[in-house]
């Protein structure tokens, strides 16, 4: 008996037609919906540099430049100038304090000696002579006293016998008034004279000490211009080495000219030129450090000078107390860490390319398997030449991308090919 055979309605042709484009379509509807949609770069890791955010102590330090200098300079030049007449010692000598180094002639100053020294004896014969007629006149008129006493006496005696005979009705009353009136005559003279005496005598005290005050002024002017005399020999005014002798014989050289220099060599700074960002955060006792044959040194700003050339101002730094190296010598140049912070906790990130594309707004952070990294926005705070501290969106353990961004773009992963 035959059986109907019945037709199937889903062939297995027909569900490949249907079944593969549906399929298809609802993975791509599920790719839409739930699928990764961020953009993404290929990057060979051998191509990019990887360093890992840690936690450590944090040196604010900027790198500086300084050349080592003698600790003291001394510019040499002569008070006075002159014409140059002979050298003692040579440039390159070791000198000591006092040691001869120059000497001048000067025919201008020896001419103001002269005058000088003639003004002192023109003064002090003025003064002898004033006093010398003090005292003549205190002898003339002590005699006139002498003189006008007798004559007083004399009228006095002739006065009062002519009274006494006026008295008794005897005598002239002519030659009484003419007695009377040559004693009160006498008497007033000589009180103009001891009046006169007193006069002339403050007259020549005032004169005598006016003179003593020229004299002692004069005399004090002289004895500078001696010591002027004495300059004409130029003297090392330290002990060190005269580095440098700019002065011929027969050469005229004006006062305050630089002749010379002598530097002290038995200790040494470093001056050192910083750009004007830094100003306000230099100060003196600040430390910093630099290596030098396999070692580490310590020195100190010790001086600040605030005047800013070409964008940059000077410091002078001294070595620490047993940490001047060995063997320094003037015009070395050392690189110095000089330290503008002190030492604290922070978590760091090493330095890199990436900055100058992100200013340190977002890094790419690699996932711990290592196959990709992502952007992530984070914080950063102070720096040094070698590391941030990062103040928001990392943490420490995490492996960041510190290398260059530029071929990036805005891509928001980055798949790692090894």
């Amino acid at each position: 008996m035959d059986r109907k055979i019945e037709k199937k309605n889903w062939t297995p042709k027909k569900i490949a037609t249907f079944g593969l484009p549906t399929i298809f379509v609802l993975l791509v509807f599920y790719m839409l919906v739930f699928g990764d949609k961020s953009s993404k770069l290929n990057v060979e890791v051998d191509k990019i540099t990887i360093s890992k955010v840690s936690r450590g102590e944090f040196q604010e330090f900027i790198p500086i430049m300084g050349s080592v200098e003698p600790i003291k300079t001394i510019e040499l030049s002569s008070d006075e100038g002159g014409r140059i007449e002979h050298r003692y010692i040579e440039s390159g000598t070791k000198v000591q304090k006092g040691d001869p180094i120059l000497r001048f002639s000067n025919t201008n100053l020896l001419l103001t000696i002269l005058n000088n020294e003639a003004q002192v004896n023109r003064a002090s014969n003025d003064l002898r002579s004033t006093r010398l007629m003090m005292e003549q006149n205190a002898l003339s008129l002590r005699n006139q006293l002498l003189n006008l006493d007798y004559e007083i006496a004399s009228q006095k005696r002739v006065f009062d016998r002519e009274k006494t005979l006026m008295d008794k009705g005897l005598g002239s009353k002519e030659a009484f008034e003419n007695a009377r009136d040559q004693y009160l005559f006498s008497q007033r003279r000589r009180d103009l004279t001891v009046a006169q005496q007193k006069q002339d005598s403050l007259f020549r005290l005032t004169q005598i000490q006016a003179l003593e005050t020229s004299l002692a002024g004069m005399q004090t002017n002289l004895i500078i211009v001696k010591e002027k005399q004495d300059n004409l020999t130029l003297r090392a005014p330290i002990d060190g080495h005269l580095t440098s002798l700019t002065a011929e014989i027969g050469e005229t050289k004006n006062p305050g000219e630089r002749l010379g220099q002598i530097d002290v060599l038995d200790h040494f700074k470093v001056r050192a030129r910083i750009d004007e960002y830094y100003i306000n955060r230099v100060e003196k006792g600040r430390m910093g450090s630099f290596d030098l044959s396999g070692r580490s040194y310590r020195l100190s700003v010790d001086k600040i000078y605030l005047e800013v050339t070409d964008g940059r101002f000077e410091v002078d730094l001294v070595f620490a107390e047993g940490e001047r190296p060995e063997g320094i010598r003037r015009g070395q140049t050392l690189h110095i860490k000089l330290e503008l912070g002190d030492l604290e906790e922070a978590v760091l990130l090493a330095r890199g390319g990436f900055y100058q594309k992100t200013g340190g707004q977002y890094v790419y952070v690699v996932d711990p398997s290592g196959n990709f990294a992502i952007r992530r926005d984070i914080k950063l705070g102070r720096y040094n030449p070698q590391v941030f501290t990062v103040l928001g969106g990392l943490e420490p353990g995490e492996e960041v991308i510190t290398s260059s961004y530029d071929t990036f773009g805005d891509i928001d992963k980055l798949i790692l090919k090894k």
